[in-house]
């Protein structure tokens, strides 16, 4: 048992599996989430990018409208231009108001060229300095428009916000502020200003949270479906590796189970061989001068009669172990197997009154099985006499004969059909920590007992391509359970023989 042990040690299949799982889950969970922010950023790009867009033209739309509106005809009429004036003023701001309308715009900003502030839609900013920030010189300096994002909130926050307050993202956009057309030499199309602008982008920064949320959302969401759909293919993949793993470590039991009875065996049989005919002569010898001895009235009588029993029992000791070295073939025929338990019930009779233990049979007529006669008289035999052996203070033995099906109670899953022949004693039980072992030969719980009464009925039951199987009964008591071949089911179970030809 030591190779088997080791194996069963040695060999515990996809251990890695837990590992293997949890590496799938981060790797999926990377991946995905990987791809979310990439999406995310990508929308975070073309929203950004759709805002210039409209910025430019809000920008260039401004510059045109403020030069058509409110430059050229001040120019025309005033023959220059002074915000100071609260009728250019007001113009003006009635020209930036009309074009802002329904466009987001929180705030528009004029910077002259020395970067003070000559328009605001806010009135306190006029004519204040010191408030031009680095998309102003840019713009004035580059010539070109640009654009700066701020947020007041984070994305992160974003993400848990149902709803965001207006003006929590705002694009602020720098464009320089052109006369179209020069009104004397110099340069053509010179700049009057930089014109700022600050756009409330909140409303479009939701609907990317949305859409990001819904890409985070997707990406948990097949994260987990993938995950348990690994989980559950290599949990497939790990019960049948344990299960082919069980499968090998049984036929490895059994393999190593022969090689070690096909050595007993051998050695047995040598060893059985040289002790018979010498013990069979002391036997026989034996049983003479204890003839004489009883008729002659030898006060060593009983010394003669000790021998001569001890000599028996060993000799029915030799034939045990002859019988499970050399096992016969059985002769396999039709047996009526409750002829076979009243005649073993008939043998024990006496001894059973002796015990005081009640046997009790159960066995429709008719119950017959295919096998040897003589072999399962002696499975038989030996089941019940340990049964008895088990009772030391009496009680009752049960014996019940009936029809299993295929996977039954132990029953073979293959094969039959089975008749089960169930001997049931009010003993102690078998002991659970040995119960694998009970069928394993010169095993024994017994300080007498060789060990070979259930290996031999093992032996015999196998070869009639049965099974043995022993349990506790839940009330009490050991239960053997003998899986035969049923002869009266297989014929019926067999088809009909064809019709001769005429």
């Amino acid at each position: 048992m030591g190779i088997y042990q080791s194996l069963r040690g040695a060999h515990k299949p996809l251990q890695f599996v837990k590992v293997l799982t949890w590496t799938f889950l981060i790797l999926i969970l990377v991946t995905n989430l990987g791809l979310a922010v990439f999406l995310s950023k990508y929308a975070e790009r073309l929203l950004l990018e759709k805002q210039k867009e409209f910025g430019l033209l809000l920008a260039e739309n401004l510059s045109h409208q403020i030069f058509t509106r409110f430059t050229l005809p001040t120019i025309i009429g005033y023959g220059q231009i002074s915000l100071r004036n609260p009728e250019q003023f007001g113009r003006l701001d009635q020209v930036v108001r009309s074009t802002i309308h329904s466009f987001h715009v929180r705030e528009v900003r004029i910077y002259d060229p020395e970067f003070r502030i000559t328009y605001s839609t806010d009135p306190n900013l006029m004519l204040r300095t010191g408030l031009a920030g680095e998309g102003v010189k840019r713009a004035f300096t580059l010539e070109e428009p640009s654009f700066e994002l701020f947020s007041r909130i984070s994305v992160i926050t974003a993400l848990f916000r149902l709803e965001l307050k207006p003006g929590s993202v705002v694009m602020r956009g720098f464009a320089p502020l052109r006369l179209e057309r020069s009104f004397g030499p110099g340069v053509k199309n010179p700049i009057m200003g930089i014109l700022e602008f600050s756009q409330d982008i909140t409303d479009d920064y939701m609907a990317v949270v949305n859409f990001e949320r819904l890409v985070y959302s997707s990406s948990l969401l097949t994260s987990m479906v993938l995950f348990f759909l690994i989980v559950s293919i290599l949990r497939r993949a790990d019960r049948m590796s344990v299960e082919r793993q069980a499968e090998k470590e049984k036929l490895l039991h059994e393999l190593h189970q022969q090689e070690k009875l096909a050595g007993m065996g051998r050695m047995v049989s040598g060893v059985a061989h040289e002790i018979r005919n010498p013990l069979g002569i002391i036997q026989s010898s034996a049983e003479l001068v204890l003839k004489k001895a009883k008729a002659d009235n030898h006060p060593h009588t009983r010394i003669i009669e000790a021998i001569y029993d001890e000599s028996r029992r060993l000799s029915r000791t030799v034939n045990d172990f002859l019988d499970y070295a050399r096992p016969r073939q059985p002769r396999k025929a039709e047996v009526d197997i409750c002829r076979i338990l009243e005649q073993a019930a008939v043998f024990l009779e006496r001894e059973c009154e002796s015990k005081g233990i009640r046997l009790e049979r159960d066995c429709p007529p008719g119950t017959c099985v295919l096998g040897d006669k003589d072999l399962l008289y002696r499975a038989v035999y030996n089941v019940l006499g340990n049964a008895m052996q088990a009772m030391t203070a009496g009680g009752l033995l049960q014996v019940a004969a009936c029809p299993a099906a295929p996977g039954e109670g132990g029953a073979p899953a293959e094969g039959g059909p089975w008749l089960a022949v169930s001997v049931r004693d009010s003993g102690p039980g078998f002991d659970v920590a040995n119960l694998d072992k009970m069928k394993d030969p010169f095993f024994s719980t017994k300080d007498t007992g060789t060990g070979l009464g259930l290996a031999i009925v093992t032996s015999i039951v196998e070869s009639h391509g049965g099974r043995v199987v022993l349990q506790n009964h839940p009330e009490g008591g050991a239960v053997v359970t003998l899986f035969l071949t049923s002869a009266g089911q297989a014929e019926a179970a067999a088809p009909p023989p064809a019709a001769p030809r005429p």
